[in-house]
């Protein structure tokens, strides 16, 4: 499991960011872009243990969240840029990229902004943007992930299928993240009204799809409450070398409920 030795600053236009890297150094570096309200320290470690076997996997407070100094960027532009000063701080020029939920959308937009730094994409449990028909979020969802604090029963209703085997799942899950020795602070208010400010705002990319002209994993769980399977599937039609991956008994968090499999996944398609 990753420990608390291997975080490290940079410095950024923003002020200090705060940084995670896992794994050797060997290869194409894996950068992780995270779900809204989510910190670096909110990926499960058995999750971050499984993709960083044989790559450098890299993870960040991006500006304004957890650790990190600045303000949120009140654009999705806003936040792809914050991702591009991240790169030149670590002496990268090209990286993957794996984006969970608002990170899958600011994968998109980074992709679609500056593709030279990109070499292939991984959007998981989430949404090119301006779909209006097919499923639709569940009714509670807003009123959940709004809240002051998100408890575990929270997380549960917003990530996990109501089975016993997902909620087993999730409970376990839940209980990594929570037993990290580091695990840092947790979103500010101030910092959640920029990035629904940022996610209300944004135009999304079905107008630009075309564009993203590299290998492209597309992934959710069959049964996502937040950002229904569907919309992934819309993405994975539209865009030109895109896969699809749904996982059946699974909802948003998916990639943390079937890490074997989808850690695979991320092996084949990295290494295709």
């Amino acid at each position: 499991m990753s420990s608390a030795t291997n975080l490290e600053w940079i410095d950024t236009t923003h002020g200090r960011l705060a940084v995670r890297k896992d794994g050797p150094e060997s290869g194409i570096t894996l950068l992780l872009l995270q779900r809204f309200r989510g910190t670096l320290d909110d990926w499960d470690p058995a999750f971050i243990q499984a993709i960083s076997r044989d790559r450098r996997v890299i993870r960040f407070d991006s500006a304004g969240i957890g650790r990190s100094e600045g303000k949120v960027p009140e654009t999705i532009a806003g936040m792809a840029a914050v991702v591009v000063e991240v790169l030149a701080a670590l002496g990268l020029s090209k990286v993957d990229v794996l984006g969970w939920s608002l990170g899958g959308i600011v994968a998109q937009q980074f992709a679609l902004d500056y593709p030279h730094l990109v070499r292939r994409l991984i959007v998981a449990g989430s949404s090119p943007g301006g779909i209006t028909d097919g499923p639709q979020q569940h009714p509670r969802v807003p009123q959940v992930m709004t809240k002051g604090e998100n408890g575990d029963d929270d997380f549960l209703f917003l990530f996990y299928p109501e089975t016993e085997s997902a909620v087993a799942q999730g409970r376990a899950s839940l209980a990594r993240i929570h037993a990290q020795p580091d695990y840092g602070p947790k979103t500010s208010a101030l910092a959640f009204m920029g990035q629904a400010k940022a996610i209300s705002s944004w135009p999304g990319v079905l107008h630009r799809v075309n564009e993203l002209r590299l290998p492209i994993l597309v992934a959710n769980g069959a049964h996502d409450v937040m950002i229904p399977a569907y919309r992934s599937y819309v993405l994975s039609q539209q865009a030109p070398d895109a896969k699809l991956v749904l996982y059946p008994n699974a909802g948003h968090a998916f990639l943390f409920q079937e890490i074997e499999d989808f850690s695979q996944e991320i092996d084949r398609f990295l290494e295709g």
